[in-house]
């Protein structure tokens, strides 16, 4: 078995945990550079009939993320000089596989947005290229079929409503599962999945204030956001929400704003509960009780510690801010390769306030694991079980 850590050379200080790197041939960092985006450059290409200058663009990005070396953005690109700073100057003209992992990942959606149009003028400008992915999802019996079990929820106790919803959030992208709402007991595959379980201390956080919610993926993970948003406002756990989403499109799954509004009709187009929720969830906006926010750094290849000071002082100022999915547990932790037993709270003690995270493991990084749940995953699944979004965690640090 390979060490993700035996080729991360960027660990700064004699205390940091190593920085992930792509470079291990086989490693899961290398298969997302050298497989998935290579795939992801071809299945985009295929779903739109885009012209010959986006084509030969494309196919440049697909020659260069895989053989090439990192180039700068193309003048003149508006956020060039933002990039720039992000650590452009220092990584171009190197390999995408010897630069940190989150930064290279992150650069490659940037490039390809680039590719393909999305922010000059002309017939391309603002058009998704993840859209009819993010959309399919929407429209699957699997999606008519969760949102019809909200009826069965409905009259149950609100504690009980509030622990489905939590659950539902956290699993909301993993199809087979879906909200976990089939009954009592139903969940009790999915809770011995949870490599760590903070629920009890993130509940405790839901005290009437102000909830910030950094969303992931839009589809059917976004849903079961919005309706445990929805939940917490009915019941005043909390008195307002702001929906944080990404500027543009980005790891092809992550929401923007135009996936709320998509999430929103599918939600007011359903019947019985669902549409209730939408229709709530509708109001909560136009009065201002749930806001949809975007920020530059939402899409940088940057961890949270280096938070710009607006969003450190908004994120401050909340009672909770609820973190979802891979990528943004990955800026949290700083994309480091710190031993799983590191304790979650001394990892994020430089967060602006309390902190929870919801996500399944699709990814090398882990902490705030016991000795005795790491050994046990090890031997039963070796490394897979850090990657194959099988399993999944709720850590919250009160503050």
């Amino acid at each position: 078995m390979h060490d993700p850590a035996a080729s991360a050379p960027f660990a700064t200080g004699p205390d940091a945990a190593p920085v992930v790197v792509s470079s291990v041939r086989g490693s899961f960092p290398w298969s997302v550079l050298a497989e998935r985006h290579p795939a992801l450059v071809r299945k985009v290409r295929d779903a739109f009939p885009y012209g010959p200058e986006q084509r030969r663009a494309l196919d440049a990005l697909l020659e260069s993320c895989v053989e090439g070396v990192v180039e700068p953005l193309t003048e003149p690109a508006a956020d060039r000089g933002r990039w720039d700073a992000w650590g452009g100057r220092e990584y171009y003209g190197r390999s995408w596989f010897d630069l940190p992992f989150l930064w290279s990942e992150s650069y490659f959606y940037r490039k390809l947005l680039e590719a393909v149009g999305y922010f000059v003028p002309g017939p391309w400008q603002g058009i998704d290229p993840f859209r009819p992915f993010k959309l399919a999802e929407l429209g699957t019996p699997e999606a008519d079929e969760e949102l019809a079990a909200l009826d069965d929820l409905a009259p149950r106790p609100a504690g009980e409503q509030e622990e489905a919803l939590l659950h539902g959030s956290l699993w909301g992208n993993r199809a087979d599962l879906g909200f976990r709402l089939a009954g009592p007991g139903s969940g009790a595959a999915a809770e011995s999945q949870l490599v760590a379980d903070d629920a009890d201390v993130l509940r405790s956080l839901f005290d009437g204030g102000t909830l910030c919610l950094v969303a992931d993926n839009a589809g059917r993970e976004l849903i079961p956001d919005l309706l445990l948003v929805d939940h917490l406002l009915r019941h005043g756990r909390i008195g307002r929400a702001a929906l944080h989403v990404k500027p543009y499109p980005y790891y092809v799954s992550d929401a923007t704003a135009a996936d709320v509004l998509d999430a929103l009709r599918r939600l007011t187009a359903a019947k019985g509960a669902a549409c209730e929720a939408g229709n709530r969830l509708w109001a909560a906006l136009s009065e201002g009780r749930l806001t949809v926010r975007t920020h530059p750094f939402a899409c940088a290849p940057l961890p949270y510690a280096d938070l710009p000071d607006d969003l450190r002082r908004e994120f401050a100022a909340a009672d909770v801010t609820l973190l979802k999915g891979d990528l943004n547990y990955r800026r949290l932790i700083g994309d480091r390769l710190h031993p799983a037993t590191t304790p979650f709270a001394a990892v994020t003690d430089y967060f602006p306030g309390p902190v929870a995270a919801l996500r399944t493991l699709k990814s090398d990084v882990v902490v705030g694991l016991t000795p005795g749940v790491e050994s046990a995953l090890d031997a039963a699944e070796g490394h897979r079980w850090r990657t194959g979004g099988t399993h999944a965690l709720i850590q919250a640090r009160r503050g």
